[in-house]
């Protein structure tokens, strides 16, 4: 039917231009921002779940910056407690060697001068190491190991990793006390506060023998938790790792975009639209055609 009000053929062209358009914007949007899902309305459902996934991700992230953290404050302990147990291995070579027959009280002066000094330094360690300015190892109030520590080693609040060395390192001030040989082990940072007595004589220095021994046992009860919490955090950190991988290459199926796909479709697009447009010019013709029967 021809007809001036109504082209069927023009609003049908209109609709489909319509369409192709859309679709051709779509289109040129993905391939510009490399996403498929650039608004709720291209994935309501699969936003959802990839908004979820990137959050979980960067919680993630964190948790392994954490677990870094963490590891390097337990290795700067370590590190103080391994010099440690180098000075309590002198200070017992020298109470052997002064409780020895052969060794003369000018000798045993010379050796308790050595001794004290590294008991000041053996003080100094213990007292004053610290990470980020909080005291590690020392026992006072604020010394980060003297009560339990929790790490947080995952994006929920539920992933926390616990430890607990109170026990051990008040152990170890206590038996570090007992060793001191007249000269005060200052757990509290207190260097120099006297001179010691505990290998002047020969019967002294074969009592610090197993004093001795018993503060480097502490100490290495304490490196040993250390070096078990910091194995487990390097655990933590590769697991937390590849969850990250993981967790990411599920939202890029979700969110990216296949650029080959999305490519063809731009090209069908752009092509339906110019034929299209085509269309709609031939079809606005017609009209034309209803003057000839006037004629």
């Amino acid at each position: 039917m021809l007809s001036l009000h109504t082209n069927s053929a023009t609003l049908s062209a209109q609709n489909s231009i319509s369409r192709t358009n859309s679709r051709l914007s779509n289109s040129m949007t993905r391939l510009g921002t490399g996403f498929r899902v650039n608004s709720a309305m291209d994935d309501a459902a699969g936003l959802q779940i990839a908004t979820r996934l990137r959050a979980q991700t960067s919680g993630m992230q964190t948790a392994m910056r954490n677990t870094q953290n963490s590891i390097s404050m337990i290795q700067t302990a370590d590190g103080a407690l391994d010099e440690t147990t180098v000075i309590l291995i002198r200070m017992k070579d020298l109470a052997t060697q002064a409780a020895d027959g052969s060794a003369t009280d000018v000798d045993r002066a010379a050796m308790q001068s050595e001794y004290d000094a590294l008991t000041d330094e053996l003080t100094n360690i213990v007292s004053n190491t610290t990470f980020g300015g909080t005291t590690l190892l020392s026992s006072k109030a604020d010394s980060k190991f003297l009560a339990a520590v929790n790490f947080q080693i995952g994006s929920a609040e539920t992933e926390v990793m616990t430890q607990d060395l109170s026990t051990q390192l008040t152990t170890m001030h206590s038996d570090l006390l007992a060793t001191n040989g007249g000269h005060v082990f200052a757990a509290d940072g207190t260097v120099g506060t006297g001179t010691g007595t505990g290998i002047a004589t020969a019967t002294d220095a074969n009592s610090m023998i197993a004093l001795l021994n018993t503060g480097i046992q502490s100490v290495s009860s304490v490196r040993s938790a250390l070096g078990a919490a910091a194995n487990r955090l390097d655990h933590v950190y590769q697991n937390l790792s590849n969850m990250v991988n993981n967790t990411k290459n599920a939202s890029g199926r979700i969110m990216d975009v296949d650029f080959a796909e999305e490519s063809a479709t731009m090209m069908s697009s752009q092509m339906l639209l110019q034929a299209g447009t085509a269309m709609l010019k031939q079809s606005n013709s017609q009209s034309s055609l209803v003057l000839s029967l006037l004629q």
